[in-house]
């Protein structure tokens, strides 16, 4: 029996703003621990029996950040499926199921659907359920992971399981919206309820066969996307029309809530959902007062507070319950209890067409990353760190011209018809309109300083004629 991990990766984490933004979301940060919440939800697996490479499935906009991940934690031939645009997770789970079958090897292979903001402090525990899992989705139902509720939470769907057991899975009879306060506390007192985690398990072909019966057009939309999908270096790019043709649905009202095929494995360790600064909060290691401190952080009378700071110094004096979160480009201040609609104020950047909603100051490319430094009324300066044996695409702009300085390391410019050959402390200048590239052919770090002038600046104001990376 295989089993191939499933991992969705492709959300934005508005919720998590400042520190997760729309092309460096939460599930590449480290959250709790040293590695990324992507990176955790691969390495939790390690020591499961008969576990195969996983598929992956995420925003085209991560694939590089996303293949450096995994690369940092050595996993090896993984399959990762980039959606054209966010349709839910049905969309995903089905492109995955349909890959996998793709190969005659996976006839009987377990999938097993993780998604990437959950934290799981008992990993034995978590691999017994797995097993048990297995197990049930090798006599072909659909199996959901259920967490057994420690208080009333509002902020969970539950899922109403049969009282008798049957190797330790619980026959399903019912998925429930995210409940009111006084029904939550009911079905706490009934005793036959869990949290709906979203880990699932099934073979391939079964969740095919109730996606005919069930969501059939959801399944013909992803089919053919998946089958007109084409090779980008080590990613598979999914056929756009069908893909973004394709209803937006989740995986429970998609399948779930309308099978009768399905069993709950209850887990019982500890689990949690990290969706808000509250919940990540809740998992976080506290002090004596009851504060999480991340950074350069003096407090004065300060309790039960989340405080991180990505730079400066953070001093705070007679205050608790808050959530102060600073980045270089944008601070957030908020109570804990109303932490939870951060995305509210996203929407609002949205509308304002303010770029803190998509990037922080630091932006990560396939080449390396640059650092905006300062900008103002018709200039931007950048600081650009371009990887050994980089190379960024052969460009213009039409509304902005560029003067590069290198500061460590040498570069290998092209600017217009000239090849330059720049070392530390030389220079470049280029007009707007002309054709431009930057290399590093050495074996260290390629470090600039870009000055940018112009009456526009946007980053859209990139014309592509060569690229490395598929950006095109």
């Amino acid at each position: 029996m295989k089993i191939i991990p499933v991992i969705l990766s492709g959300g934005s984490g508005t919720r998590l703003w400042p520190l997760s933004r729309k092309y460096y979301p939460k599930q590449y940060l480290p959250l709790i621990g040293k590695n990324s919440m992507v990176q955790e939800t691969i390495l939790r697996l390690k020591g499961l029996s008969h576990l195969e490479s996983p598929i992956i499935v995420c925003n085209i906009d991560h694939r590089f950040l996303l293949a450096e991940q995994l690369k940092q934690i050595n996993v090896h031939n993984p399959i990762i499926l980039l959606e054209p645009t966010g349709r839910n997770s049905a969309p995903a789970i089905a492109a995955a199921a349909i890959k996998a079958m793709q190969d005659k090897n996976n006839k009987d292979a377990v999938l097993l659907v993780l998604s990437t903001d959950h934290v799981i402090k008992d990993k034995s525990s978590f691999h017994d359920a797995i097993n048990s899992g297995a197990k049930q989705a090798q006599l072909n139902k659909l199996v959901t992971f259920g967490i057994v509720p420690t208080n009333p939470n509002t902020g969970y769907g539950y899922i109403k399981f049969d009282r008798n057991i049957n190797n330790d899975a619980y026959r399903v009879n019912e998925f429930v919206e995210k409940p009111s306060l006084k029904m939550a506390q009911k079905y706490i007192n009934e005793g036959n309820y869990l949290w709906n985690s979203g880990i699932f398990m099934f073979k391939a072909e079964t969740l095919v066969s109730e996606m005919v019966i069930h969501s059939k057009t959801v399944l013909d939309f992803v089919d053919k996307s998946v089958k007109n999908s084409r090779k980008d270096f080590d990613f598979i790019r999914l056929e756009e029309s069908s893909f973004e043709s394709c209803p937006s649905d989740s995986i429970d009202y998609a399948v779930m809530e309308k099978s009768n095929n399905i069993v709950a494995i209850p887990l019982s360790f500890g689990w949690d959902d990290v969706g808000t600064w509250s919940s990540l909060y809740d998992v976080s290691k506290k002090d004596s007062n009851g504060n999480v401190l991340d950074g350069d952080i003096i407090t004065k009378n300060t309790s039960n507070c989340y405080i991180k700071s990505d730079g400066h110094l953070i001093a705070t004096i007679g205050v608790k319950d808050l959530i102060v979160v600073n980045t270089p480009n944008a601070t957030l201040i908020s109570s804990k209890d109303d932490s939870g609609n951060v995305k509210k104020i996203v929407e609002l950047l949205n509308q304002k067409n303010r770029h803190e909603q998509n990037f922080h100051s630091k932006v990560h490319r396939p080449w390396g990353w640059y650092d905006s430094i300062e900008e103002g009324d018709h200039f931007q300066v950048k600081r650009l760190h371009v990887n050994p044996g980089a190379k960024l695409s052969l460009q213009m702009h039409h509304h902005r011209s560029e003067h590069w300085v290198v500061v460590k390391g040498i570069a290998t410019a092209t600017n217009g018809k000239r090849k330059l050959t720049l070392k530390e402390g030389e220079s470049t200048f280029i007009p707007a309109k002309v054709k431009h590239t930057l290399e590093n052919l050495e074996s260290t770090m390629l470090e600039l300083i870009e000055v940018q002038s112009g009456t526009y600046l946007g980053e859209d104001d990139i014309v592509r004629f060569e690229d490395n990376y598929g950006r095109l």
